[in-house]
This record gives structure tokens, sequence and C-alpha cells, in this order.
């Protein structure tokens, strides 16, 4: 019995220094992934005009790499003018003048740590983070003695949770 106690104890005190520990990068994560479910409005984000010169006479393809537009498509041509989404392109300067929405500073660089991907130097943090969140999903079930009230509704909140996950996954 001793045991038990000793894991329940162990697992009650890591789960709260570590839930302390990183309360501060939970508050960055909600946040940024609030933001990042809004990606695709204006939401938060200021306009920047941007004027660059590139290669002249390039095709639509390689205009579109160069600005690194995604999606680029032209839309028309009239002379050595371009019309593309939120600008021009003339053919002959290579002067390209558009419009580009950005997040402010600090939110793009929270939105990229929520977003970074295998080669950025902060998917140590974010493998961190996930395993962190794991262990707090496996030891809140060493929050409650097995037999109590509170343990056993907790297990029907479980319930309902991984349920409505499901349900949400497969609409």
């Amino acid at each position: 019995m001793s045991k038990k106690r000793n894991l329940s104890g162990t697992m009650r005190i890591v789960h709260r220094y570590l839930g302390f520990f990183l309360a501060g990068i939970m508050a960055v994560y909600a946040l940024s992934g609030t933001v990042l479910i809004f990606r695709d409005t204006g939401f938060l984000k200021q306009e920047n005009q941007v004027v660059k010169t590139v290669k002249p006479n390039a095709s639509a393809e390689d205009l579109g790499r160069m600005l690194e537009i995604r999606e680029f498509k032209a839309q028309r041509e009239e002379g050595d003018v371009v019309y593309f989404k939120n600008g021009t392109y003339n053919k002959k300067t290579g002067v390209a003048d558009y419009k580009t929405e950005k997040l402010p500073a600090i939110i793009e660089k929270m939105t990229h740590l929520h977003k970074a991907k295998s080669g950025d130097p902060l998917f140590f943090l974010n493998v961190f983070f996930a395993m962190s969140l794991l262990f707090f999903v496996v030891s809140a079930f060493w929050m409650f003695m097995p037999k109590t009230t509170i343990f056993k509704k907790g297990l029907y909140f479980t319930a309902a949770g991984i349920v409505l996950t499901l349900i949400l996954l497969f609409l």
C-alpha cells in the first residue's frame, strides 16, 4: 500500500510543480492557438505596403516565389504591368508594389513558437511541452483515490471528453 501512496504523492508533487513551471508557456500556447484559429481572416493583422525590386520579365510562377506569396496568381496583364491580388508588378523594371497583412511582431513570434517545425531550434520546447501535457493527462488520475466519488465523476468527465473529441474529429 505504501508504494501506491508514494507513487501517488510523487505524481501529485511533479504535477503541481510542472504545472507552475509551464504556466507561462501554457498561456502563450493558449493565446497563439486562438490567434491561429483566425489566421485565414484579418484578425489582429496590420496592413503593410511593400515595394520590392525583383528580376525583370519574371514568369508568374517565379514572381510568386520571389515575392514569397503563397498561391500566387496573376489576374491580368496590361502592357508591362501584371496585376495580382493586392498589387502590381512591372515586367520592364522588375518593381513589385503590393500590400501584405502581418500580425504584430510579438504575436508573430508567439505563433511561430506554436508552429515550430523539426528544423527550428524551438522544436525541443514543443516536444517537451507536448510530453508535459501528456504527463498531466496521466498524472491527473493520481490526484484522487480511485474509490472516491470525485475520482468516479472524473472518469465520467474523461469519457465525455473522449466521446466529444471523437465526434468532433469525425464530423
